[in-house]
Formats: C-alpha cells, sequence, structure tokens
C-alpha cells in the first residue's frame, strides 16, 4: 500500500508552522508517582500512558495535538482535568468504567509499584464513538499517531487494522508505536512508518532471544515488517542506538550516552519525535528519526515520561550520528552521513 503524505505539513502550511497531529491514545491512566523530597516524599499525579506521553513530547516540539481517548470515573474526570490544565486539545468519548491507575514509589531512585489497577474493555458502544471521533478528528490532520492502550483487553486489536486501513482516504501520514497481535493488525491495515523494540521483535517472535543484538537478524525483521505494511520500519535498541529502514535503505542511528534518570519513556519520546518532524514536512524522514532519536536519548536524564526541551532537544539532533548499513539494493555500502 503506498500513500501519498501532505507536503511540508499539509496542503496549506508553511514550512516553519506547526503540524497537526492526531494521537489515539485509547485509555488514558491516571498516574502517581512519589519522588524523594525534603518533607519525605513528593507526590506527582499526572495523566499518563502511551499515547499521553508521546502527545506531551509533541507538545513539546511545538506540534499541534489532539488527543482523542476514553474517559469514565472518578480517575478519568482527574486525568482528564489534568489533560486540558496542560493545555491539549481533548476529544473525549465518556466510558462506564474508571481508567486505570498506578501508584510507583520511586524515593530510593527505582520504581516500585504500590498499586496498578486493571483497565477493562470499552463497550461496543464506547468503542464505535472513539473510533468515530478519530476518523473525524484525522480528516484535518497530518500525522495520525496510533497507540496502545496498557491493557491488553481494552479494544480488540483488529480496530488498529480498520482505521490504518480508513485513515488512508485523508492522505495524513498513519504511524503506530504498537506490539504483538496489535502491530500485525495495524500492518494488515497499511502503516507509513512503524516504530518498535528489539525487546518487543523478541516478544513477537519475530527474532529469537540470541538475536537482540544482531544487526543483521534485526533488519531482517525489519524487511519483514515492511513487507506486512509498513513503508518505513524504526527499531530502538536502548543503548546501542536506533536501526531505521527508509526508503530500502538500513541505517544505524547513535546518539551520544547519557546519564540514566528513568529510561521509561524513551521509546514514545523517539516516536513523538519523529511525528513532530513528519507533520512540518513530511518528505524529510532522515531528519525526522535523527530528532526522534534525540528526543528519547535526552528523554532518558530527565524525571518526567515524554517530557523535553525543544531547543535542547535541536541543538542535541546535531550531535546524533547516522551510517547507512546498506543501500536500497543491498549494495553492502556503509557510509556516514
Amino acid at each position: 500500500m503506498t500513500r501519498t503524505p501532505r507536503p511540508s505539513g499539509g496542503p496549506d502550511r508553511d514550512h516553519d508552522s506547526p503540524g497537526g497531529v492526531v494521537v489515539f491514545a485509547p485509555a488514558p491512566l491516571l498516574t502517581i508517582t512519589i519522588e524523594a523530597g525534603r518533607s519525605g516524599g513528593d507526590v506527582h499525579v499526572h495523566a499518563g500512558g502511551q499515547g499521553i506521553w508521546q502527545a506531551r513530547m509533541l507538545a513539546a516540539l511545538g506540534a499541534d495535538v489532539t488527543i482523542c481517548a476514553s474517559f469514565g470515573g472518578e480517575t478519568g474526570r482527574v486525568a482528564r482535568t489534568l489533560l486540558l490544565d496542560e493545555g491539549f486539545r481533548v476529544v473525549g468519548v465518556d466510558r462506564e468504567d474508571a481508567n486505570a491507575t498506578y501508584v510507583h514509589d520511586r524515593r530510593d531512585g527505582e520504581r516500585s509499584p504500590v498499586v496498578e489497577t486493571d483497565d477493562p474493555p470499552l463497550s461496543r458502544h464506547e468503542l464505535d464513538e472513539l473510533y468515530a471521533i478519530t476518523i473525524r478528528e484525522s480528516m484535518a490532520a497530518d500525522v495520525v499517531l496510533l497507540s496502545g492502550p496498557a491493557g491488553d483487553d481494552v479494544l480488540p486489536a483488529d480496530t488498529y487494522r480498520r482505521l490504518a486501513a480508513d485513515l488512508e482516504a485523508f492522505e495524513c501520514l498513519v504511524i503506530a508505536d504498537l506490539a504483538g497481535e496489535r502491530l500485525s493488525s495495524a500492518l494488515a491495515g497499511g502503516l507509513d512508518l512503524v516504530k518498535t523494540s528489539h525487546e518487543e521483535l523478541v516478544e513477537d517472535d519475530r527474532i529469537d532471544e540470541t538475536e537482540k543484538d544482531d544487526e543483521g537478524a534485526i533488519a531482517e525483521a525489519m524487511r519483514r515488517l515492511s513487507e506486512e505494511g509498513a513503508e518505513t520500519v524504526i527499531v530502538s535498541r536502548a543503548s546501542d542506538g536506533v536501526l531505521a529502514l527508509v526508503d530500502g535503505a538500513l541505517l544505524r542511528v547513535t546518539t551520544p550516552d547519557m546519564e540514566v534518570v528513568d529510561t521509561k519513556g524513551a521509546g514514545d519520546s523517539l516516536t513523538a519525535g519523529v511525528a513532530a518532524t513528519l507533520a512540518r514536512d513530511a518528505a524529510d524522514v532522515r531528519r525526522a528519526i535523527v530528532v526522534g532519536a534525540a528526543a528519547g536519548a535526552l528523554n532518558v536524564t530527565r524525571h518526567g515520561l515524554g517530557t523535553g526541551e525543544a531547543s535542547t532537544i535541536i541543538a542535541f539532533a546535531d550531535h546524533v550520528e547516522v551510517t547507512e548499513l546498506d543501500a536500497p539494493h543491498g549494495s553492502g555500502t556503509e557510509k556516514e552521513d
């Protein structure tokens, strides 16, 4: 499947204008984190979950973000209010069940779960309404980012296939940061870009555990993902950097090593950096990956998930190295951009 993305962030935008990004975040979390503080502990309360952390980084990079999500119960009301207070445009569906919540204690520097509640499935009516508002909002968007809920049973995996296929009609770039059955379903619908990780490739039986550090094995898995329906494939590999398959060329993208405060959320920041850049210029995929790598690398130096400062990320991007490992037709060349 081949889309014709809107050039330079949409038909009526100039190159420097922020692009519009719709984030499909089916069921946000309410997150409560206890950090070390002068009075025995500081309590931080935020809306969270994959799509929300991505939305936060998108906003930090100047994107015009719309969050499509479901909210229910006391936890949902709090999460929605917090998102609105952050300045997000939130298009929400009311659900009967409360949103999931976690309480994590980080006073000793490590995340220790105190409470983690489950997230029940959306009803058929709730899912239909969420699907409809996502399609509606995506009609005017430059990029649609498909993220997953924390719970396995919140919505059927086939939802992602239907969304990817239906969004083709609106000529917006569709990005998926998914794994497992959700990823397979989204690929069946057709995607402009997929982001996954080497650990998720192992969990999905796309590579063997012994191959997770093998660039050749990962590259073959990436090519299979491309054959399944992704035009561009990005695989994050923790401290080993990123591999990307762009127009048939395999790229190794590396960043300077940074002191790690919290690795959680780095992959979401990478995806958001890519999406924010493509929303401005759909044609510059390599630049988008560089900015994404910079956002992910810097996020590990912070306590807040999906947080960052745009000028620092853009400056850091100048220190990201891109090496072409394999040319489109398998010439085996290796060169640095």
